[in-house]
Formats: C-alpha cells, structure tokens, sequence
C-alpha cells in the first residue's frame, strides 16, 4: 500500500440549494457527483432527508455518528439534524425531501440506513422524473402517497455501518472505505494516527458497537456490494476488497446475506 493509502481523499465542496419551503410535502432531487468524489458542507433541513445512490456509495455524517450507504441501500436523515453528504468518487444520487408528518416518529426520529425493496428503487426513480410542482389530485400525487407507504414500512439495514465520531478513528475508517484491499493490523494502522492497537479497539466498539474486525469485515462487504453493482466481476471485486481468495469472499459474503454475489444481485 503507497503513501497515498494514510491520506483520505480530497473531495470537491457541494452546494446545496437553499429551500424555504418546499414546493409539494415531498420534492426530490437529482444529483451527479464526480470520479473525484465530492462533499456537501454542513446544513440541516426542515424536512427529512431520504438518499439513494443509484451508484456509488454515500457517507453521511451528523454530530452524533455517520452513516454509510452503497447502492441497493439509502440513508435518512431526520429533519433538524445538521449533517453532510460526501462521497469518495464518482455517485449518481437521488434524494427526497419529506415533510416530518408524513412518516411515523419511530423509528424515523433518528438517522438511520434501510435496505431499498425493488418496488421502493423503481417509485423513487419514476418520481424524481415528475415535476416539482406535480398536481396534487393526479394520479402523480397517489405515486407520491405509495412510495411514502413503503418507505415508512422499511426496516433498519442489518448491514448499517456507523462511522466512529473521533477524528482519529475517522481518519483509519474513511482509509479503510476508500483502499478496502488495505492490510495493515489493527496496530500499525493505529500508529498512523497516534493510537495504540488497544486503544484503537475500545474506541472502535464504543462509537459504533461493532469491534475492529466486524466493522472492518462489513466496510470490505459494503464496499464489494458497490464494485458489483458497477458491473465488476465477483473475482475482481474479491482481489480489490482484500480478500485471500474468490471462494473466501463468496463464503463470506453468503453468511452474512444468505445468498452468494450473484444470486444476490439478480434477486435485486
């Protein structure tokens, strides 16, 4: 691993357009973000937050954790907390902004990461192509009402990766997401920031209840899930995310979404 491994990557600051209001009680928008990944700078809204990367994978930070999302998965964030949207190259996303009282408060009162249904995927694509201003006794309007339905029905992602708040950690954890084929333990990557490997773990299963290991196993994951959707064969995807050999990341990958890489994705 080069030098270039102990340094995250520079990303290019994202304006987010400033809304007072909005237009009908949800409005989407449509972004692109370059190879070269991009971040917004820190904002709330008076309104919930629902991303969806069609490609790529999203990071989300809040003051109080952040949260990570390849394609197949989105992330909310609740209205009032002030967050940032980044990602680490090049993403396609889809956002809605949803008035507070369409959704129940629990357990939509904190940020959390949901594993999109195809039906959910193809609804919000299909409205993000309608007009902001959409006719409100239009059969447009009952799209709406569905697709806020079923959002309301998704569960917590088992798969939900919290990133660590300190600095420190941050710094290994977004090197982990950005060189999954990085193999350097849990002591020499701490070393680069100033942390012995004990400290580095207590740290790790505090801030986001997964230790070292687990939370690094699932970024590899997260991140493999991201280079399949891009169309990259399951044994590249294996070399890339770090993994000894084809057969060790497919046996991985089984235990913990029950079905290999491909059937997975046709399943989706």
């Amino acid at each position: 691993m080069n030098k270039q491994a102990n340094k995250a990557p520079n990303r290019q600051l994202r304006h987010v357009p400033t809304l007072t209001e909005l237009p009908r009680p949800v409005y989407a928008r449509v972004e692109n973000w370059q190879q070269s990944g991009s971040q917004t700078h820190w904002h709330t809204h008076n309104w919930g937050q629902w991303s969806y990367a069609v490609e790529g994978m999203l990071i989300v930070h809040t003051r109080e954790g952040h949260y990570v999302a390849p394609p197949q998965f989105a992330i909310w964030i609740p209205a009032g907390v002030e967050h940032k949207v980044i990602s680490n190259g090049a993403a396609q996303m889809r956002s809605l902004y949803i008035e507070t009282r369409l959704l129940p408060d629990t357990p939509w009162t904190k940020p959390r990461v949901c594993s999109i249904t195809p039906l959910v995927r193809e609804l919000t694509l299909q409205f993000c192509t309608l007009a902001a201003n959409y006719d409100k006794d239009s059969a447009d309007s009952r799209l709406v009402q569905v697709l806020v339905d079923q959002i309301a029905c998704l569960p917590t992602s088992s798969t939900q990766l919290t990133m660590p708040g300190d600095k420190r950690l941050t710094t290994i954890a977004e090197m982990l997401l950005h060189h999954p084929d990085e193999q350097r333990d849990i002591e020499q990557l701490g070393e680069i920031v100033g942390l012995s490997g004990r400290s580095v773990s207590r740290l790790f299963k505090q801030q986001t209840g997964l230790t070292f290991q687990q939370w690094r196993q699932r970024a590899r994951l997260l991140e493999a899930l991201n280079r399949l959707e891009s169309g990259k064969p399951v044994t590249s995807v294996s070399i890339e995310c770090g993994y000894d050999s084809v057969s060790a990341f497919v046996s991985i990958f089984k235990k913990q979404f029950g079905v290999t890489p491909g059937k997975y994705l046709r399943k989706e």
